[in-house]
């Protein structure tokens, strides 16, 4: 087992659980909705340039391990980049607009990505821990 595969795993694994469970809910939670939004709005970028920078040293760490590791953490990694560079940018201009539909709709394929990059990443874990 690669323990420095597993550990970057873990930290993707994990960071991405609590921005987008633990930040971004108790953000809403106790801050009033219009600092909540321009919070989160200028989080953001940090958070996928933290999923693009560790992702990517998964990958590299995991070569001498599995190519299906190496695919699955690649998956997380290419994924990222439509989703920061074009998605977020059409949610916070349909939000601005007040285009509520499409926000709801934008948001909920955001949602469903990052979702998707947390299962990845916890199926990594068990894959490299398993290795």
């Amino acid at each position: 087992m690669d323990y420095t595969a597993l550990l970057l795993t873990s930290f993707l694994f994990g960071g991405m659980l609590l921005f987008s469970v633990g930040f971004g809910t108790l953000s809403f939670k106790f801050l009033e909705a219009s600092v909540a939004r321009t919070l989160i709005r200028k989080t953001f970028p940090f958070f996928y340039g933290y999923v693009l920078l560790v992702s990517a040293l998964v990958i590299l760490f995991s070569f001498n391990i599995s190519n299906l590791i190496t695919a699955f953490a690649f998956s997380i990694f290419i994924t990222t980049i439509p989703t920061s560079l074009v998605l977020m940018p059409a949610i916070n201009k349909a939000s601005d607009a007040q285009q509520k539909r499409k926000f709801v709709l934008l948001h909920t394929v955001s949602v469903l990505i990052t979702l998707s990059h947390i299962i990845i990443s916890g199926i990594l874990l068990f894959l490299i821990s398993n290795g």
